[in-house]
């Protein structure tokens, strides 16, 4: 047997005892060891963790013999790509808990036929960024421009401007009327996804009419309005979606049906994907990524006794469940705290099959490095490496992060070293869990070594990224700093979201620096955007001592127009107090 790597005898060797917080990350950035990056073997699984209890759960489920022949019709991972790989990538699979993939702009394929001037792109952005909230100055300038239009332009800026809808939408209408230039498929539904974004539910339905009339609908157009409903919770509207597509004539089959069921499923809608599936049974035959969407639907809302009925229902069909189908049971399982039922799941997996993938490992790694059990997780990682199966990134992230809580940062060196040496370098995640590590233990400056170190790589930073980074240094009262993420970030064409602006607006305020957090403020409203959750009556404080009623009465105004009644009603709460204050002191005078 091959020498455990280096990681693993550094944890054997001080697993009993603390690792110095001075042994940081960043104390061996140097490039002679942090490109370097680890080896892999190690023991068990056996049977002994769980105890011998058992639940109602695991008395009702079956097991069928597995024959992996059945499966190959769907794929090595089990999803019609329609479904996005629902169980195996998108159940909470990353390790740092972070929710940058619950963008709806990413379910929009925007792939560029050719490549678009980043300049030009640049160019673009700076005057929808300068000129939106100017009435038609914004058109205007875009006129005078004379930018040579192409879809792949429209994608990019729009792109840019994902997390801002007004002035997206804006951008969209005025390209849409400029001569010799048409929207097509991939530009109506970039727009499409902003706006379910940002639940602009009637324009969204009105562009999909839009394109309709024009004969520019695609399966992804429905795709993006059922998901966005769902996700509002509106099982109503999102069922109307699917009855619309038969009106444009769109062929409904299982995909189609499975489709809707994932999204329902996915927005903690178990009861309502069942109830439509008992509707719509009869008009198609259900296959295995039927069921195993309506298995995910119920694990993710923590009903365990609807997902063992889905799941002996799957078997009374003649459908074998495969690798996929109980990787999603063992996620629900342990989302469910049912800990002992997916060990025992687990080893079904390794002595009956379908034998347990990476993805498999990943998840009961993942959950004893939430609950800080260190030692099984090495060990269900030194099973994996025993079976012959080959950690990845997502595997090693969920490790680093596990020991990293536990502030064993010489153990989370030698986990990154042996990554490369590996084949599997850090990956954005990675990087933004050791950012967020960092972050965490109020060293804002490491994590921007961790940044740069990321950037010298080729990965390009997300929103999430500058958002931990930006928060980080805020709490540690660095202000100055705190800015220049957000300057870094505008820099690097990245839209804000709602949460950079309430980071930035609570920092400014932190500062004191309540005129330019209410800049910041009156942005958000222009462009559409949530309001922040902030001390309002803290902000406000500062206006009310300088007497300025005017800038409350502004931003009650603004707050309304955008549909924010809760922080209209704040607003103009102060300016009222605040005239009040100032007309009893001219009283008194």
């Amino acid at each position: 047997m091959a020498p455990p790597p280096p990681w693993l005898r550094l944890y054997q060797r001080t697993n009993s005892t603390k690792s110095p917080l001075s042994s940081l990350l960043i104390a061996r950035s140097s490039p002679s060891s942090s490109d370097e990056l680890i080896s892999s073997q190690i023991r068990l699984i056996g049977g002994r963790r769980g105890g011998a209890r058992s639940s109602p759960f695991s008395v009702t489920i079956r097991y069928p013999a597995y024959h992996p022949h059945i499966h190959s019709s769907i794929g090595s991972r089990g999803f019609s790509s329609i479904t996005s790989d629902v169980s195996d990538d998108e159940i909470e699979s990353d390790c740092n808990d972070n929710d940058e993939n619950d963008d709806l702009v990413s379910d929009v394929t925007c792939v560029a036929d050719s490549v678009t001037n980043p300049e030009e792109v640049d160019r673009v952005c700076k005057v929808i960024d300068e000129l939106f909230a100017l009435d038609r100055n914004m058109e205007a300038v875009l006129d005078e421009m004379n930018i040579d239009l192409s879809h792949n332009l429209i994608i990019e800026v729009l792109v840019r401007f994902r997390h801002a809808r007004k002035p997206a939408f804006r951008f969209f209408s005025w390209a849409g009327e400029k001569p010799g230039f048409a929207h097509d498929s991939r530009t109506y539904n970039t727009m499409m996804s902003i706006l379910a974004k940002t639940r602009q539910f009637e324009t969204m339905v009105s562009l999909l009419e839009e394109m309709g009339v024009k004969g520019l609908l695609t399966m992804e157009t429905f795709t993006i309005a059922m998901k966005a409903f769902a996700a509002a919770k509106e099982r109503k509207k999102a069922v109307g979606i699917f009855e619309l597509m038969k009106k444009y004539k769109f062929k409904i089959g299982v995909e189609t049906i499975n489709c809707l069921l994932d999204s329902l499923g996915r927005a903690k809608l178990g009861k309502e994907a069942q109830v439509l599936f008992d509707r719509l049974k009869e008009r198609f035959t259900p296959n295995l990524v039927t069921y195993t969407v309506l298995l995910n639907g119920w694990c993710r809302v923590k009903n365990l006794m609807e997902a063992a009925r889905i799941w002996n229902g799957m078997i009374d069909q003649g459908l074998k469940p495969d690798v996929v189908a109980h990787n999603v049971m063992l996620e629900g399982l342990l989302r469910s705290r049912k800990k002992s039922d997916a060990i025992k799941l687990f080893h079904v997996m390794k002595s009956k099959g379908p034998s347990p993938n990476v993805r498999s490992y990943t998840i009961m790694i993942r959950d004893f490095c939430k609950q800080s059990s260190m030692e099984a997780a090495v060990e269900y990682f030194e099973d994996m490496v025993d079976s012959g199966l080959e950690p990845d990134a997502a595997v090693y992230t969920c490790l680093i992060t596990g020991f990293g809580t536990q502030k064993k940062l010489d153990t989370v060196y030698e986990l990154l070293k042996e990554m490369q040496e590996k084949g599997h370098p850090p990956d954005g995640k990675t990087y933004n869990a050791l950012i967020k590590l960092m972050a965490s233990r109020k060293m804002p400056e490491h994590a921007t070594r961790i940044y740069n170190k990321m950037i010298q790589n080729g990965i390009e930073p997300s929103i999430h990224t500058f958002n931990m980074m930006m928060k980080s240094y805020f709490m540690a009262r660095n202000y100055e700093m705190g800015r220049a993420v957000w300057e870094e970030m505008m820099k690097k064409g990245i839209c804000p979201d709602d949460n950079s602006y309430t980071v930035l607006i609570r920092g400014l305020i932190g500062e004191g620096k309540s005129r330019e957090a209410c800049r910041y403020l009156e942005e958000m409203l222009d462009k559409g955007m949530k309001t922040p959750l902030i001390d309002y009556n803290k902000f406000a404080a500062d206006f009310h001592r300088g007497g300025q009623p005017d800038i409350f009465e502004e931003l009650a105004q603004r707050a309304k127009f955008s549909g924010k009644f809760a922080a209209s009603e704040i607003f103009a709460k102060w300016a009222q107090m605040t005239r009040r204050r100032f007309k009893q002191r001219f009283m008194e005078d």
